[in-house]
This record gives structure tokens, C-alpha cells and sequence, in this order.
């Protein structure tokens, strides 16, 4: 073959794979369905036991999670601890508080469930406690710990941990009558040390504080006794939100959409939310669930609890939030053997 035939082959080969490649790029791709993704269905549900097993009726108490298992402690009276394995599924009973012990807000310091700022005896007139008691899951047994400074006393508070510190945030003193607390404290249970914080902008009782991003949220809840005509008036709208590196707190903008006291508060999804409660413009007690974006702290809603109920707390296992026990009704009555969950629907 000739150098100039092979010149001239070599020019038609790559017209050929020039003008190929042309048209693979002009060729139109067959158009693809589109795929709608489907949100997962978020409800509420009943959970029970697979032996019929139920928690000890109580409400002003607290739910809490130490590794696998929920613990019921305290309430109206003396009760026993009610312990839900998630593992068996069951529930069982555990050893009785040393003293009646209500309004409080649990808080777990290695593994130790402490109860701190709580009210004891009958209504209306209770009393604070005059120390922090402390419940060890592992052995079933309560001890009395670090006596509270006389000064700073005080139940219905709304505590949070922070860095092995535990942060008690309003209450009040005088049981359901008044003597509303504005107060912030700092306690180290590694110590014992206690220290006076800046106060809140307003005092309020029968709420929880949830901690978030080292600030501390003071949602909803009341002031006990303000309202003459009922126990259960006096709710507050604002959430207030304490910076802890800066000692110093702000008001947010909007208000909670339904406000209530009573109720349990959680993290949830990076969102602060609100369950349950009670309040003057209704007998049963609150099913609402609302939720907090801490981004742009505007409020939405999610759907509502099986059951409306006010005094107990939420618990976080999984993916999941559950909620047990606590009062049907504002008030007193009646107290619920039944624990609920919300996640995606099975």
C-alpha cells in the first residue's frame, strides 16, 4: 500500500468516528417516568406489653431512659418504680422513693436517675424537698443526696445536664398557691457545688426545659395560684432561652400556638417539641403536639397523642419518642397505665 492511499484511508477513518460521535451526541435519551417519594407516615400508637404487664398509675412524675429500659419514678403518694424492658417488652416494679416526691423533672448523671427541685406532700400547700434524691437503676435503690440551699428551694423547676452540670431553671415554693421563681442554678453532683445563674425574664412552674446546643429552652408551663379562678390559669405563652456561655437569656418571638402547663418537652430531630398538658380551656387533658424549628423559630404541628395526658415526660429510644402514664384529665384524675409511642407507622 502506498503512502498516499494510506494518507487517504486514514482520513476516511476519522470522518467516520468523528461524524459517530456527532451523532451520539445529538441523540435524545428516552424520556424516564417520574418517581414519587413518599414521606414516611409519622403517627402515635399504644404500646403494650406482651404479657398485658402495665406501669403503676401516677402522674407529676417523671419517664426517663437508662440504656435500654424506661423508668416511671415518683408521682402523687409513694409509689414504686415501673421499669419497661425494651428488650422483653414487659413491665416490672421496682423499689418505692423514700418519701412521697412529685413535680420534678428528671435528670440521668452517670447512668443515675436524680430527682432535684422537686415538691412533696399534698396539694395545695407542698413543700420543696430539702434534698436531691438520687435512684441507681443497676441495684433497684434510692439514696438521699446533697442537701439544697435553704435560700434556693424551690419545685416544678425544669432541669437539664450540661457538661456533668445539671442546670435548674423557675419553679416555685409554695406548692399550687404561689411564690413563682424567676431563679436559674447550677448544680455539680461531682462536687456538690451549687451557683446562682442569671434569672429568667419571667418566673413559670410545671414545664420542662430542654438543652440544645448549649441553650437551654423554657417552653410553656404556668404560674400556679396567679389566676383566681382556676388553679390551672396563668399559662404562659413565650419561650425563653438561656445562652449558657453568656449567662444571659432572650425571649423568642413567637408564642407557643396552644399554651399549657403539665406538659412533657423533648429534643426531637433537632427540634424542641411540645406533648400534652393542661389548662383552662379544656377538661381532658392537652393530645396537641407541637414542634419548634430552632432554626427559624416558627412553630408547626405534628399529629396528636391517642391519648391526652399531662405530669409525666418523653423518653427518646431509636428512632422513636414514647410517653407513658401521667392523667387523662387536668387535675388529678384519671391516672393511666398506658404508654404510647410516635415514630414512622408501621
Amino acid at each position: 500500500m502506498n503512502k498516499k492511499y494510506m494518507v487517504l484511508w486514514g482520513c476516511v477513518l476519522l470522518f467516520t468516528a468523528c461524524k459517530n460521535h456527532s451523532d451520539k451526541k445529538t441523540e435524545v435519551a428516552d424520556p424516564v417516568d417520574q418517581i414519587t417519594i413518599q414521606k414516611p407516615t409519622m403517627k402515635w400508637e399504644q404500646v403494650a406489653s406482651v404479657d398485658g404487664s402495665k406501669p403503676v398509675a401516677r402522674h407529676e412524675a417523671a419517664f426517663v431512659r437508662v440504656g435500654d429500659k424506661f423508668y416511671l419514678l415518683g408521682g402523687r403518694d409513694i409509689r414504686p418504680v415501673s421499669i419497661y424492658d425494651t428488650k422483653t417488652q414487659t413491665w416490672s416494679e421496682g423499689a418505692k422513693p423514700p418519701i412521697e416526691i412529685h413535680h420534678f423533672q428528671p435528670v440521668t448523671y452517670q447512668n443515675k436517675i436524680y430527682l432535684i427541685a422537686a415538691l412533696t406532700g399534698k396539694y395545695p400547700a407542698e413543700t420543696p424537698t430539702e434534698h436531691i434524691y438520687i435512684y441507681d437503676p443497676a441495684t433497684d435503690k434510692w439514696s438521699k443526696g446533697d442537701e439544697i440551699p435553704e435560700e434556693r428551694r424551690r419545685g416544678s423547676t425544669g432541669n437539664v445536664l450540661y457538661e456533668g452540670k445539671i442546670y435548674i431553671s423557675c419553679g416555685i415554693k409554695n406548692g399550687h398557691i404561689g411564690d413563682h421563681k424567676k431563679w436559674l442554678d447550677r448544680y455539680d453532683p461531682s462536687t456538690g457545688e451549687w451557683e446562682v445563674l442569671a434569672d429568667a425574664p419571667r418566673a413559670r412552674d410545671h414545664f420542662q426545659a430542654v438543652l440544645a446546643d448549649g441553650k437551654i429552652y423554657v417552653p410553656a408551663g404556668r404560674n400556679s395560684g396567679i389566676d383566681p379562678n382556676s388553679v390551672f390559669g396563668g399559662t404562659i405563652g413565650e419561650v425563653d432561652v438561656y445562652d449558657i456561655k453568656s449567662d444571659t437569656w432572650e425571649t423568642l418571638p413567637e408564642h407557643i400556638p396552644t399554651p399549657r402547663a403539665g406538659n412533657a418537652a423533648a429534643l426531637y430531630n433537632n427540634e424542641l417539641i411540645v406533648v400534652g398538658g393542661e389548662s383552662t380551656t379544656q377538661e381532658k387533658a392537652h393530645a396537641e403536639v407541637e414542634v419548634l424549628d430552632l432554626n427559624t423559630h416558627k412553630w408547626h404541628t405534628l399529629p396528636t397523642m391517642v391519648e391526652g395526658r399531662h405530669g409525666s415526660g418523653l423518653v427518646l429510644f431509636k428512632d422513636d419518642l414514647y410517653i407513658a402514664s401521667g392523667c387523662g384529665s387536668r387535675g388529678g384524675s384519671p391516672e393511666l397505665t398506658t404508654m404510647e409511642k410516635f415514630g414512622v407507622e408501621d
